[in-house]
């Protein structure tokens, strides 16, 4: 698996119909996913990139792993609220969606993934 790069279409056949976030914003996915909202000119961006393709492999049919880049997606990045890049989006299969700052290592992005995705994992 790879992270796929979402256009506004893709996020919304993938992901969720975006216009209804956060108040009836449901995830659409049939497993868990991380979307990295990014820009290519950010530098945290670049750092966090190679770290998602990795875990994008390590947790192949496990998490689903997206990119929007706000530069070219200005209607998502308007509806998530988008500020500071990266922002990753986690959204559970169950459960409720969540925002967080992207500034981590590979170790934190793991354990982030672990503790909201995989906890009941068998």
């Amino acid at each position: 698996m790879k992270v796929i790069d979402l256009t506004k279409k893709s996020f919304v056949e993938k992901v969720g119909d975006y216009t209804k976030y956060p108040s009836e914003w449901k995830f659409k996915g049939n497993r868990p996913a991380l979307v990295d909202f990014h820009a290519p000119w950010c530098v945290y961006c670049k750092a966090l990139s190679p770290i998602l393709d990795e875990l994008a492999v390590e947790y192949d049919r496990k998490v689903d792993f997206y990119k929007v880049d706000v530069d070219q997606e200005p209607e998502l990045e308007a509806a998530f609220s988008i500020r500071t890049i990266p922002n990753l989006l986690l959204c559970p299969v169950n459960g409720k969606s969540f925002m967080k700052l992207g500034t981590m290592n590979k170790a934190q992005l793991k354990e982030l993934i672990k503790a909201t995705f995989l906890t009941e994992e068998h």
